[in-house]
This record gives C-alpha cells, sequence and structure tokens, in this order.
C-alpha cells in the first residue's frame, strides 16, 4: 500500500490509458535530472496485475515516474490530523519537500527522522489539513492493510537520485518524468501501481523487474509478496 501525501486506502479504479498515448508522454534523456515541480496522489487500493498490458509498456509507464531516493531530515504530528505525520525529506533540490503521510498508525515517529525513503515526486501538491503536501512516501502493506512498511533505499543511496526498473540500460536510457498534470490527467500512476509488489525476498517489484538505485535494490524489512503504494 503506498503511503501517500496521505496513506488511506481508498479504491482508485484503473484506468484505460492507451499505450500510445503512454509513448507520446515519453522525451528524450533528461537534459535536468530533477524537476523542480512537487505532487501528491492519494493511494489505491490493493489489485490485482492487469494483463492487457505487456510488462514492457508497464515498465515504460513506470519510468514517466519521478521516484526519487529521499531522506527524512525530521517528522512530527500533524497538529491539525491525527492520523498524519510531517516529514521534511531531501530529495536533492535546493529546498526539502514537506510530505504528510498517514503512518501515525502504523510506524514509530522516532524510526522516521533520518530514514532513507523512495518519494513519488511528480504528483500535483496538495492541501492536508492547512499542510501543503509535495509528494508520496512509497511503502509495502500485507492484505490487512495494518501492516506497512517504508520502501528502503540502500544506505549508500544519494538523495535526489531517479530509481528506475530493471537493468543498466534502463538507467541509462530514463525519459524525462511526465509532469505532474500529465500523471493526473493520463492516470499513470493508476495504470502502474497493480504491478508493483514486494517478491519473497522483500525486494521491490515491478513485475519481473527490481526497482533500483545505483547502490543496490530498494527493499522493505520484512513483508513478502506485498503490495506497494
Amino acid at each position: 500500500m503506498g503511503m501517500a501525501t496521505t496513506i488511506g486506502l481508498r479504491g482508485l479504479s484503473l484506468s484505460s490509458c492507451s499505450l500510445p498515448l503512454l509513448r507520446s508522454l515519453k522525451t528524450k534523456p533528461p537534459t535536468s535530472s530533477y524537476p523542480t515541480t512537487g505532487a501528491f496522489a492519494a493511494t489505491t487500493a490493493p489489485s490485482e496485475s492487469n494483463g492487457d498490458y505487456p510488462t514492457d509498456d508497464i515498465k515504460d509507464a513506470a519510468h514517466l515516474l519521478d521516484l526519487r531516493v529521499g531522506r527524512i531530515i525530521k517528522a512530527w504530528r500533524h497538529e491539525e490530523a491525527d492520523s498524519l505525520y510531517v516529514e521534511e525529506v531531501d530529495v536533492g533540490e535546493p529546498e526539502p519537500r514537506i510530505i504528510c503521510s498517514g503512518l501515525v498508525n502504523n510506524i514509530p515517529l522516532h524510526l522516521l527522522e533520518d530514514a532513507k525513503v523512495v518519494v513519488f515526486a511528480n504528483l500535483k501538491p496538495r492541501n492536508m489539513r492547512g499542510v501543503k503536501s509535495c509528494g508520496m512516501l512509497m511503502a509495502a502493506s500485507d492484505a490487512s492493510h495494518q501492516n506497512v512498511e517504508l520502501l528502503v533505499p540502500p544506505e549508500a543511496s544519494v538523495p535526489g537520485e531517479r530509481i528506475w526498473f530493471g537493468t543498466e540500460h534502463d538507467k541509462d536510457n530514463l525519459p524525462d518524468p511526465a509532469t505532474p498534470n500529465q500523471v493526473q490527467k493520463k492516470k499513470i500512476w493508476e495504470l502502474v501501481q497493480p504491478h508493483l509488489k514486494t517478491d519473497a525476498s522483500c525486494t521491490a517489484m515491478l513485475g519481473e523487474h527490481l526497482m533500483q538505485t545505483s547502490a543496490g535494490a530498494v527493499v522493505c524489512k520484512s513483508l513478502k509478496n506485498a503490495n506497494i503504494s
């Protein structure tokens, strides 16, 4: 389940985004590694993989998402929402991002500070009870939605690095991320999310493709075969 700017588990229906449309969003290799636009997305309920889309097309869509290594600088309880934390997160930009996450009932506050995390960065900002949230922390959850763990990049990974799926070839050919408006309008997240899971070794996967950083694969602590959002 995904730690979105809020980690609520309201379901979103899978969009029938056309593959030609996704291909039309792909751009030349990035000239600037990290766009400065922040964002938010509601989490989706776990769902089965959609066999209508070949794995390579799903991977192409996933590479339009701006997933980055982040480091939580500090975290605190939201003053107006009992279920939310507010985090200040280094994602390799001049200023840290503020992100709200509904993790209060799942993860102790002291475990968040200085934690390496995966940030979904090209989502539209959203006002969360008076706090502008500019991203989503990615997490795994079991079928009960009671056990939730943040995705963890390798300790040697660097805040701001873009995360990819697959091989070094995929890394070298990453397109520019879609804009937040494109992510929302074309429902790219809704297309990709059902294919995100941990495997039997707690490694984050997109189908058969590893979620990767330059320092190694992204994992969670203990949740096997869990949904990611």
